[in-house]
């Protein structure tokens, strides 16, 4: 019963996010209802369970399909690859106790809102569904969900502040209150017993239970124990990790639920109020000292200084400024573009300071509450993982099937076997159900999950740490690695290089730091001195290292002890820096900082209004060096100021323009405008930030080069800087050419640009005409396809993925270097590779590349900070070497797996197979014996085989992604045919000896003394005999079983032994001893039981004597299926020139996508083209306006200014 979306009964929900569903409407029937019930209660609660793992059919069987108005039950769905089902049930709030009594309602806030447009007349009642922790209520005009707990998208920057600068009345709070519901992220701990609930009633589990029930009626009560026992240890030891999870989470979040607050009430006032009762619209009152934030705010007046280390991983206090009282139509986000983040303080922040303006207290107005806040997205993307897409799993389902469907073969020859020989009905049913628990291994996932846990564990001791386990099996699969650049292959802080001043439009002599001791003072003195966001917080300077180092080189300090008088204005809170005891003389006392325009990544630049005390008031600004000579007049700008540009860019140096101005007494600084003061200034010269590579960058990026996997750079750097640094590190080879890819887009038209520039060897021609030897560049190109390598910055990687959609994959292929990239835009890049089938690792520092360390296969986090929960792995070591480590394990875990289900495969094979050939004379295993394979063989082994460690060398190719590959299916399947060739041998065999009785067991050792007077008794074929040998002789005893039994065992253990894999991806098998000694050891236990005679011990096992000669007959027989196990597997399966000649021959192309697209851009040989431009004709796709993937919100990187 599929979904056919019809008029009203389907809608999408938060179209065109990250967790985007469909919704579709049911009303629940309560014939149908009845039914179900019946039939749980029928099926003895396994209808329940299947309606438990598959909610979608629950609905469709209990419910009829509706409009999404009349809907009582939900049904949603994820638009992503995996469509995953889940049902909500609709629910009803009355607000009639609130509003009846209100004749005037709705009031001014909220004639165009969502709550006015969502409450029934005249039952006041709001319809809402709860969707992974955030409420949708119904808007009755637009017939669709629509989130609360967020301040609407469309009001305008004066909107904002005439409505609600003057806080809600209380009736208006009390309707929001009870519509959103209170401002809490709540994540409660969940209680043992739901998680032990939810664990047991996994399919796996399920299945477990029965297999043990089926033993337990049968009297095999040892390994029914045993299984039991691991189970418990497993569910146990996953809930107990869940339940650490939740606490940690519980209590990451707990701080901030209950907060007290100031609020202004509309016509009331201020009120102090608990956090929890906020709501979006609120005005809340922020107080001198820290604060922790408990919800998003939008601040209207004043300024803070907040710390968001909680969010990005980055302890640099951020300034945050009033938003404007613009009188424009465009809603405030739009107006303010992608600086509206300047002006919100974040849920889960803390503001260290306030600082008020001419309008009195620090006011904010609130705009998003509980889960929809950005530390509640963070919450969420935590509780609500994105699955995992990895074929090891999904062919481990198909696997499992492909064993029922062979276990369902068995039952049926069972069946006939049993019923033709007249067995009884009940005893049919357990032998048939039997074979389904041998042929498919209840130890599989105990034994899968042992091996990541020893693989987590190794990772542990190289100060890697994993929170998604499942992950780590992926990591053997990457075969690109996005970094970042700053504090990830270079060092995290930056030296001051030198400085190079400007003074009438002319470059002078560069200034060494700290060879040429400190600057002279004068406007460059001066812009060091204040143009930075540094405050002193706990007693030390705190702020961006660019903004330290600079600061620092003045040998000045800042005084933030108190307020200062400034002329005309009364008293407010200012920075002042003065000169420190190392500093040089100075004619003034001290320099006051007025107000700042803080930095911001899409304006690329910062500016102060500072003031000498007791002198005239000045703007300084530094930013991107072609912005800032942008905003200088003219004529001040060097003539030659690109060529020493490029020269300074292209060595790797980060470098950061200055200017300045004098501004005319008159306006309050607070009252000038950006545009104001950020125009006619004075070019003062570059400053030359050097910034190191780590030591371990170039060995870790040339071993992963060696290993065939690709190195890519997304950086918020200048393109120039990170080009050089990827020169340096070795992700370009000196011998590669790199070509600038630059999209442009005039705004206000329609089409797009885009044009390939080669960048030549001699860096300062490279913005020169590049006509001449275009055609010796372009035979140079079409030297090999991995001979050149794009580089574009974030905007023109918007550009191409709005307008050039199909030049994308192209352009990723080769691309290399991606600078200016934005957070969002990482996570775009990253989805784009995935698109194009790679396995991307993502290795940053937590910070600004948080998004794309969730999107990423692996997200490998260098921060320690609480940011990257959401990532998967973390290094303790802020180093790249963690990422060819965690490869290396992963690929070592991956193939450990494979192995595991190899042999898994086989021992239930073998088992199977043997049972099968017994039930043919209607006979089986002892219990004793099925225990001995079961538990001393293959528990044992599952538990060991694991420990193998990973190959300290990386190899240029990967382990097979597939479990079912040709190489894998051919190993089980030609082991299988051994199998079944070796006991179908002896079985036969067994019967054509001399010495062989059907019913006299003993006869085969007639020699022995104390056998004699036992030969006239024969054996039942069913056991039955007199009391004395009831105990030893229970039906099982026969040559047959005796020859299959051993021949299976010891062949388990041939297995297990040619399945464990060394080399390339593991270190050698005898690397291993705790493996060996084990199977040295069962393979001695397996011989002593083998040659052993003694009495006791034969009949406790079920065996009987043999002759020797038929004995070594079957140590041959187990040799020879050795060796030509061995030799298949090492000769054939493991032979990898084999397979590739075989690829070849039968021209076998790969199925992923950038391989095919290789193969197709190897043939264009108009491919890349250069010094061309390509206009868009079409209309631009659009893309979300951060690019999609999980972003930061908060996160707006300081380094995407240099």
């Amino acid at each position: 019963m599929g979904e056919n979306p019809a008029k009203n009964h389907y809608a999408q929900l938060n179209q065109g996010e990250e967790n985007e569903m469909d919704i579709f409407g049911y009303k629940t029937q309560s014939c149908r209802k009845a039914l179900c019930i019946a039939g749980y209660i029928l099926s003895c609660g396994a209808l329940w369970l299947l309606f438990y793992w598959k909610p979608e059919w629950d609905v469709w069987v209990n419910c009829i399909r509706c409009s999404l108005e009349e809907a009582d039950i939900v049904l949603l769905r994820t638009t992503d690859e995996f469509r995953i089902y889940s049902r909500e049930t609709v629910t009803w709030i009355s607000v009639s106790a609130l509003i009846k009594s209100r004749s005037d309602y709705p009031a001014t806030a909220e004639e165009d809102s969502i709550f006015s447009k969502a409450i029934m007349k005249p039952s006041f009642q709001v319809k809402t569904i709860q969707v992974q922790k955030i409420r949708y209520i119904w808007n009755i005009y637009a017939k669709q969900f629509q989130k609360v707990g967020v301040l609407e998208d469309h009001h305008t920057c004066s909107a904002i502040h005439a409505k609600f600068g003057s806080g809600l009345t209380c009736n208006e709070q009390d309707v929001r209150r009870v519509i959103c519901g209170p401002n809490t992220i709540d994540v409660p701990v969940i209680p043992i017993w739901k998680l032990l609930i939810k664990e047991v009633l996994n399919p796996f589990y399920v299945f477990q239970l029965f297999s043990v029930c089926l033993w337990f009626a049968e009297d095999y009560m040892e390994y029914a124990t045993a299984i039991i026992i691991m189970s418990l240890l497993s569910v146990f030891l996953t809930v107990y990790d869940l339940r650490q999870q939740s606490v940690k989470l519980h209590s990451l979040v707990e701080s901030h639920n209950n907060v007290m607050v100031t609020v202004c009430r509309n016509k009331e006032g201020f009120q102090e109020l608990e956090s929890h009762h906020l709501v979006p619209g609120d005005m809340l009152v922020l107080k001198e000292g820290k604060t922790l934030l408990p919800c998003d705010a939008i601040l209207i007046s004043g300024q803070c200084i907040v710390n968001e280390s909680m969010l990005t991983g980055e302890s640099i206090p951020v300034t945050k400024t009033h938003l404007p009282q613009a009188d424009d139509f465009k809603p405030w986000r739009t107006y303010c573009a992608e600086d509206y983040k300047k002006h919100v303080l974040f849920c889960g922040t803390e503001v260290i300071q306030t600082k008020a303006d001419d309008r009195g207290a620090v006011k904010a107005v609130v705009l998003r509450t509980g889960f929809n806040t950005a530390k509640g997205d963070l919450v969420r993307s935590i509780l609500y993982p994105k699955p995992m897409n990895f074929k090891l799993y999904r062919d481990a389902l198909r696997f499992l099937m492909c064993l029922i469907a062979f276990a369902a073969i068995g039952m049926i020859y069972t069946v006939c076997v049993f019923a033709l020989n007249g067995e009884e009905a009940g005893e049919v049913v357990k032998k048939a159900l039997d074979v389904i628990t041998i042929a498919v291994p209840p130890a599989l996932p105990a034994a899968l999950t042992t091996g990541i846990i020893y693989t987590q564990q190794r990772l542990k001791k190289k100060g890697i740490f994993c929170i998604s386990p499942q992950r780590i099996n992926m990591c053997g699969q990457l075969n690109l690695i996005c970094f970042d650049k700053t504090g990830t292959l270079t060092e995290d802080g930056l030296d001051l290089w030198g400085l190079l001043p400007s003074e009438r439009n002319c470059f002078q002599d560069i200034h060494s730091f700290p060879a040429d001791g400190s600057l002279p003072w004068g406007p460059v003195f001066r812009a060091m001195a204040v143009c930075h966001s540094l405050i002193v917080w706990e007693g030390k300077i705190q702020g961006d290292p660019l903004d330290a180092k600079m600061f620092e080189a003045t040998n000045w300090v800042i005084d933030d002890s108190s307020g200062h008088q400034i002329e005309g204005q009364g008293s407010t809170h200012a920075t002042v820096v003065r000169p420190g005891p190392k500093a040089t003389t100075a004619p003034v006392e001290g320099v006051t900082i007025l107000h700042q325009f803080p930095f911001s990544s899409s304006l690329q630049r910062m500016s102060v209004i500072a003031q000498e005390i007791g002198g005239d008031q000045q703007v300084f600004t530094k930013g991107a060096p072609e912005i800032v000579a942008m905003l200088c007049r003219a004529e001040t700008v060097p003539s030659n100021f690109e060529s020493e540009l490029l020269l300074y860019t292209a060595q790797g140096f980060r470098v950061i323009g200055l200017a300045w101005k004098s501004l005319q007494a008159g306006k309050p600084p607070t009252a000038l405008t950006r545009e104001e003061v950020e125009s006619d200034l004075t070019f003062l010269g570059l400053l030359i930030m050097e910034n190191r590579l780590k030591r371990e960058t170039k060995p870790v990026l040339e071993e992963l080069s060696a290993a065939c996997i690709r190195s890519v750079m997304a950086t918020g750097d200048n393109i120039q800087t990170a080009i050089t640094v990827a020169k340096n590190a070795g992700m370009i080879s000196p011998t590669h050419r790199v070509i600038l890819v630059e999209a442009n887009k005039e705004p206000g038209s329609v089409s797009a640009s885009i044009t390939w520039k080669p960048l030549g060897e001699n860096k300062t021609e490279d913005y020169r005409s590049m006509d001449e030897g275009q055609t010796e560049r372009r035979t140079n190109l079409t030297l090999g396809h991995d001979q050149y390598h794009f580089a574009m910055s974030g905007k023109s990687y918007q550009i191409v993925a709005q307008h050039f959609r199909d030049l994308l994959p192209k352009l990723l292929l080769n691309g290399t270097v991606f600078a200016r990239m934005s957070p969002g835009q990482k996570s775009s890049l990253v989805e784009e590779f995935q698109k194009l089938d790679y396995f991307v690792g993502m290795c940053g520092d937590g910070a600004n590349d948080c998004g794309a360390l969730k999107v990423a296969h692996a997200g490998i986090s260098l921060s320690e900070q609480e940011a990257s929960v959401a990532s998967p792995f973390t290094s303790r070591t802020p180093s790249i070497a963690c990422v060819p480590e965690l490869i290396r394990e992963g690929r070592a875990a991956l193939v450990t797996s494979f192995c595991m289900f190899k042999y898994m495969a086989l021992y239930s094979t073998i088992q199977y197979l043997g049972v099968l050939l017994l039930y043919w004379q209607l006979n089986s295993f002892g219990n004793y014996q099925f225990l001995f394979q079961d538990l001393a063989i293959t528990t044992v082994i599952g538990m060991t085989m694991s420990f193998t460690g990973a190959y300290p060398k990386l190899v240029p190719y990967r382990p097979p992604s597939q479990l079912i590959s040709p190489p894998l299916l051919l190993s089980v399947v030609l082991n299988i045919l051994f199998s079944l060739s070796m006991q179908i041998f002896g079985f036969v065999v067994v019967q054509e000896q001399p010495w062989y009785s059907k019913t006299d067991i003993h006869r085969a050792c007639l020699s022995m003394k104390n056998h004699m007077e036992n030969s006239s008794y024969s054996l039942g074929l069913h056991g039955v005999g007199d009391g004395a040998h009831e105990q030893t002789d229970n039906g099982y005893k026969s040559y047959e079983n005796t020859t299959v039994w051993l021949l299976s065992t010891i062949n388990c253990l041939i297995v297990a032994l040619v399945f464990s894999k060394g080399k390339p991806f593991r270190k050698p098998i005898y690397t291993n001893y705790v493996f060996i000694l084990v199977l040295i050891g069962q393979l001695g236990i397996c011989l002593f039981l083998m040659f052993a005679d003694i009495d006791d011990l034969y009949s406790k096992m079920d065996l009987v004597c043999t002759p020797t000669t038929w004995r070594i007959s079957m140590v041959i027989m187990l040799a020879v299926a050795l060796a030509v196990s061995f030799l298949v597997e090492e000769a054939v399966i493991e032979n990898r020139p084999l397979w590739l000649l075989l690829k070849k021959t039968f021209r076998y192309h790969s199925k992923s996508h950038y391989k095919r697209l290789q193969h197709v851009l190897e043939q264009d040989s108009a491919w890349p083209p250069l010094n061309e431009t390509f206009f868009s004709d079409s209309v631009a796709i659009t893309v979300e306006g951060n690019m999609g993937g999980h972003s930061n919100p908060t996160f707006d990187s300081s380094e995407d200014s240099l």
